[in-house]
C-alpha cells in the first residue's frame, strides 16, 4: 500500500475512544447518555458508575429482560462492561425541561409527599432517604431519580412490585414497590418527571447517608 492510501485509510478509521465505542448507545440514549423523547429509554448519566456496571451485568446475564440490550451486551466481558459504565457516570449533560403532569393536582401532591417525606403508616420510606436529598443518587450504587419520563419510572416501579426486575436479597425495592398502590405509583413518577433536576448532578458519596432499610445491593 502507498504511503497516501495508508494516510487515507487512518483517516478513515474511526478513533478508538469510549465516546466512539458507545455510539451504539446513542439512539436510544443519547449521544451523552442525557436520555431521548422514548418513554421508555432512561437516562444514563452521572448515575453512580457501580450502578450502571449492575445493570449491563444483569442485562448481559439475563436478570432483567430487554432482548435489544441481552443481546448487544451477551459477549461482553466485565472489564469491559465497567469502562461503560464509568464513561456514563461521568457525563454531565443538562436535564431535560420538566414535563408538566397528566395526573390530577392532589395525585401530584400525594408524588411529592412520598418522594420527601414516604408514608410512615404503611412503611413506605421517603425516596429521599435513599436517592440523596437531591434525588441524584448515592454512591457506589443507588441510581438519580430525575431527568427520567413519568412512564419510564412507573414500568419500573411495576416491574419491581411484581417481580420482573429483581436484584440481590434482601430486596429493597420490591419491598417498597409492593407497598405502594397504583394511584402511588402514578403520583410518584408524575411529581419527578415534573422537577427540575438540578445543577450538579452528582450522587451523594457513600456513607453520606444511612438507608432506612436493608438493601442487598447496597450493603452499609
Amino acid at each position: 500500500m502507498s504511503v497516501a492510501k495508508a494516510q487515507d485509510a487512518a483517516a478513515e478509521r474511526a478513533p478508538d475512544t469510549m465516546e466512539a465505542r458507545v455510539l451504539g448507545c446513542a439512539a436510544c440514549h443519547g449521544a451523552h447518555g442525557e436520555g431521548t423523547n422514548n418513554d421508555y429509554f432512561p437516562r444514563l448519566s452521572s448515575k453512580p458508575a457501580g450502578y450502571l456496571y449492575n445493570q449491563l451485568i444483569a442485562f448481559r446475564d439475563g436478570q432483567r429482560q430487554y432482548p435489544p440490550m441481552n443481546y448487544l451486551l451477551a459477549y461482553m466481558p466485565d472489564a469491559y462492561l465497567h469502562k461503560i459504565a464509568e464513561y456514563f457516570a461521568q457525563q454531565r449533560p443538562p436535564y431535560p425541561p420538566p414535563v408538566a403532569p397528566s395526573v390530577s393536582a392532589a395525585l401530584v401532591r400525594r408524588g411529592e409527599q412520598l418522594v420527601k417525606e414516604g408514608d410512615a403508616a404503611n412503611q413506605i420510606p421517603a425516596c429521599t432517604a435513599c436517592h440523596g436529598a437531591a434525588l441524584t443518587g448515592r454512591e457506589p450504587g443507588i441510581p438519580g431519580l430525575l431527568g427520567l419520563h413519568a412512564e419510564y419510572v412507573s414500568a419500573q416501579l411495576g416491574a419491581w412490585r411484581y417481580g420482573t426486575r429483581k436484584s440481590i436479597a434482601p430486596d429493597c425495592m420490591h419491598d417498597v414497590a409492593s407497598r405502594l398502590s397504583n394511584d402511588d405509583i402514578s403520583a410518584v413518577a408524575a411529581w419527578l418527571a415534573a422537577s427540575p433536576g438540578p445543577a450538579n448532578p452528582a450522587p451523594a458519596a457513600r456513607g453520606s447517608m444511612k438507608l432506612p432499610l436493608a438493601c442487598g445491593s447496597e450493603p452499609q
